[in-house]
């Protein structure tokens, strides 16, 4: 049943009032002789005003209808929505994490910057890549920075390469981050088992393609087994690999996308290596590169002489800084505690597990839902709702009605080559006991299909908001109260 949330304005009552500001402990001045006239109010402002219990009551209330991975399972496909060890929240606040200032001499950070170097080091072991940079702070942000390196790559020798290869299944960043950086889109199909079509990439290749960008395995959660010739393909034309690191989950301590032929890659911290999702930020994406393109990562570049490290800024073919500081630090700090703690088996063993448990998921709910692609998946597996159509049935149903039963749903409809797709990502750190009781909702949430098709088209039925339209929803947003 559900149940309305008063607004904080609808539980507002005149006169009450919920802080307690300390004494002024400054000389007191007239606001009209601090902030022009025209600045000033005329009125004041219409806040609600409510008593410091009920206001903490209703901000605590709100915060219980937040879904996050620390409050149930979060299936979503392609994102990697996996724990984020706390221990590696209380090590980034650690006082000489936390207190530094970014803007201070090297010579005072030197514990900061030594990190930063050594995480360098981890990530280009991990990535087979000569250089990283950690300046980027998302994947797309990742994304932009590697095409930047690979455009100044090709102007330093004096080409002038415009564009940049797609897959039809690629992540929506990928054309995105390329339009951004001035480079031309060219798209090439998927085979029908989801493999790239070598026939179309030899098609599109040419003396004007700067770059292929890929992800292996792929956005449909399989392995992309002609990787070598891929490489050899675009190589050829004078082109250069771009490595979507979206997926990498599936490949640490296995095998690395230098030796698969990338020249340039990016890693999210916040999808691989355990820091924290969502809320527009935090993010990190670190940024590696082979030793051609060392040359052009954004200054300043951190330096160790054997004693001490520096910032070294004189880099005359750098593309520049690509964000103010040194990237998300805090985060990156998340991310090396977690590589620290798991080691070179540990990392592995994630690995390995995410494509257990996709592979789990997979064989579980392959009957009840259509499989487009039933072979072994690697960390996410793909279903879709076409056993369910008959019953007038639609993915958007049946993630609603997930819903009623307290699970966030996986992705759905992407990637858009296959329709009416769900995509599952179980990550490495859900137990079978947690996979099994979600496989028993998908299997119910089946059934009800034959059974009881109004009550999933309906759905949600628990939830404080019903169905929405969202399409009126996303163009015409309610963002203010009125009253």
């Amino acid at each position: 049943m559900r149940k309305a949330k008063a607004l904080i304005f609808e539980i507002s009552k005149a006169g009450r009032c919920g802080l307690d500001l300390p004494k002024c402990d400054v000389p007191e001045e007239a606001i009209a002789s601090l902030i022009p006239q025209e600045f000033l109010r005329k009125e004041p402002a219409p806040l609600p005003e409510i008593s410091q219990l009920d206001l903490m009551r209703h901000y605590t209330q709100l915060s219980q209808r937040n879904f996050g991975v620390d409050s149930g399972f979060y299936p979503l496909g392609s994102c990697t929505m996996k724990y984020n060890p706390k221990v590696n929240e209380d090590v980034c606040r650690y006082p000489g994490f936390s207190l530094v200032h970014p803007l201070q001499q090297p010579e005072t950070v030197q514990g900061a910057l030594e990190l930063l170097y050594d995480m360098e080091q981890y990530l280009a072991e991990i990535a087979g890549m000569d250089a990283i940079t950690m300046q980027p702070v998302a994947g797309a942000h990742g994304e932009l920075t590697g095409l930047k390196l690979i455009r100044a790559y090709h102007r330093h020798r004096g080409e002038t390469r415009t564009k940049v290869i797609v897959p039809d299944s690629a992540h929506g960043t990928n054309p995105a981050s390329a339009a951004v950086c001035g480079l031309e889109i060219v798209e090439i199909k998927s085979n029908e088992d989801g493999s790239i079509n070598l026939g179309a990439l030899r098609e599109a290749v040419g003396k004007d393609t700067a770059a292929l960008m890929l992800t292996n395995p792929s956005t449909l959660g399989l392995f992309e087994t002609n990787i070598e010739e891929i490489a050899s393909i675009v190589h050829e034309a004078g082109g250069l690999l771009y490595y979507d690191g979206a997926n990498a989950n599936a490949i640490l301590g296995i095998v690395r996308p230098g030796d698969m032929g990338f020249d340039v890659v990016h890693f999210n911290l916040h999808k691989t290596f355990g820091t924290p999702h969502g809320g527009g930020g935090p993010g990190a994406g670190a940024v590696g590169v082979k030793s051609s393109l060392a040359p052009f990562l954004p200054t300043p570049i951190i330096t160790f002489d054997g004693s001490k490290y520096d910032l070294d800024h004189n880099r005359s073919e750098s593309i520049g800084k690509v964000h103010s500081f040194y990237g998300n630090f805090g985060v990156i700090v998340r991310g090396y505690a977690y590589i620290r703690a798991l080691g070179p088996d540990g990392l592995r063993q994630a690995s390995e597990d995410a494509v257990m448990n996709a592979n789990y998921c997979l064989s579980q709910l392959k009957e009840q839902y259509h499989a487009p692609f039933d072979r072994f998946c690697m960390h996410e597996c793909i279903l879709n709702s076409k056993k369910q159509a008959q019953y007038g049935i639609h993915t958007l149903d049946l993630a609603k009605r997930l819903l009623d039963y307290g699970y966030h749903p996986p992705t759905i409809y992407f990637p858009m080559i296959v329709e009416e797709a769900m995509m599952i990502e179980p990550t490495d750190t859900e137990s079978k006991e947690t996979l099994d009781a979600f496989i028993a909702v998908m299997i119910k949430i089946a059934q009800e299909a034959e059974s009881d098709a109004t009550e999933i088209k309906s759905a949600p039925h628990t939830t404080v908001v019903g169905r929405l339209d969202e399409t009126l929803a996303a163009r015409k947003p309610v963002l203010r109260w009125q009253a």
